[in-house]
């Protein structure tokens, strides 16, 4: 079915999605050598000028070129304030877009986009009359750049990009409430918008009483319908490490256990266990340490989901941290089965062992406890 464009911009159009802008300019430029006053032509020329780094002067022209043709085209217009954004001139983008809204009253876009950069005008505009922006005064801005979103909602109430202006302004007001609620009015509209999706999985995996194993489930789950989400992915890495580092507690758990077994350290009034300890009760010491790691890690890793077990097999293959985390737990495991299956003769030793298992490893728990992957 035709869509009433000329072939030439057509085919501009479905390269540009594709993302050749080279080819759409060397196409756009045959089509405005045989018709130079195709409107049409120089607001596509534009867009794909914006699209190019260190071509927006470009662009620019290009609009310049659509609006002395026809001064009110409003797509031209839209693209003139992007090269005016591009270029660090956002104070000028204000009359351009109020222009449009006047133009088209019922075009919700042009309401979006200066909502979007009207509070930040306002304060270049303070700054360059030499006011301080207070607290009041951005509230102020912030308030007027909602109402435009607002209208921009309700013109369009199934397009997302207003929503995401409305969430950008309630963030900086500090209204959790309502983003929390522009969140979920984005996720309606769009299912995988990575930047709602990763927010949503970041309050639900930080919820109080969320353990790591069921935060690196809720990663995995967003990451299925986002993949690729570099935040999701770093959620999902930090909840591995979680994970990981919940293993030296095992294994230092195995070194009390191990202490406890040789009577380290004396008390009043008690009389210190003889050694050497007798050969089945240190063979028995065995039961409780395997049972400690089946049902700690090996049953618990069991029960995760396939991606979060793949998942930590890469992050221990890709970071430095989770390799450290596994080799302390593995060093404290090595000093308490020293400490349970050697037949020591008396205490010094072992309570050197003891404390090089349990001291570096108690200590880096403590130093990394607010450390990401």
């Amino acid at each position: 079915m035709s869509t009433g464009l000329h072939p030439a911009l057509e085919r501009a159009d479905a390269l540009f999605e594709l993302g050749r802008y080279g080819e759409v300019k060397t196409l756009l430029g045959q089509r405005l050598a045989e018709d130079p006053e195709d409107v049409r032509a120089w607001v596509r020329l534009a867009r794909c000028h914006l699209r190019v780094d260190g071509e927006a002067d470009r662009a620019l022209e290009a609009t310049d070129r659509a609006l002395a043709l026809d001064p009110e085209d409003t797509p031209a217009l839209i693209q003139r304030a992007r090269a005016l954004q591009s270029l660090g001139r956002i104070v000028d983008t204000e009359d351009v877009l109020r222009e449009v809204i006047r133009l088209d009253p019922g075009y919700w876009y042009g309401y979006a986009l200066l909502g979007h950069w009207l509070y930040r005008i306002r304060v270049l505009r303070l700054a360059e009359a030499g006011g301080q922006a207070t607290r009041e005064a951005m509230l102020s801005f912030l308030r007027e750049a909602d109402e435009l979103a607002q209208e921009a909602v309700r013109l369009a109430p199934e397009e997302v990009f207003p929503y995401e202006v409305r969430w950008t302004i309630a963030d900086l007001t500090g209204d959790r409430a309502l983003a929390d609620q522009l969140d979920e009015a984005i996720l309606r509209l769009d299912p995988q918008h990575p930047q709602a999706l990763a927010r949503r999985t970041r309050r639900a995996a930080a919820a109080p009483g969320v353990k790591a194993a069921q935060a690196a489930t809720l990663y995995a789950d967003a990451l299925a319908a986002a993949p690729d989400s570099e935040q999701m992915r770093q959620g999902l890495d930090d909840a591995s490490y979680r994970l990981l580092r919940g293993v030296r507690w095992i294994a230092l758990l195995c070194v009390g256990l191990a202490g406890a077994m040789l009577d380290l350290f004396a008390t009043d009034g008690d009389t210190q266990r003889a050694l050497p300890v007798p050969v089945g009760q240190r063979l028995w010491t065995l039961v409780p340490f395997a049972a400690l790691w089946a049902v700690g890690a090996l049953l618990r890793y069991r029960r995760l989901r396939k991606g979060v077990q793949y998942n930590l097999r890469s992050l221990i293959r890709r970071r430095r941290w989770p390799r450290i985390v596994l080799g302390q737990a593995a060093w404290a495991m090595l000093c308490a089965l020293l400490l349970t299956q050697v037949p020591w003769s008396e205490r010094t030793v072992p309570q050197l062992l003891f404390w090089a298992g349990l001291a570096p490893t108690a200590a880096t728990v403590w130093f990394d406890r607010r450390r990401r992957s």
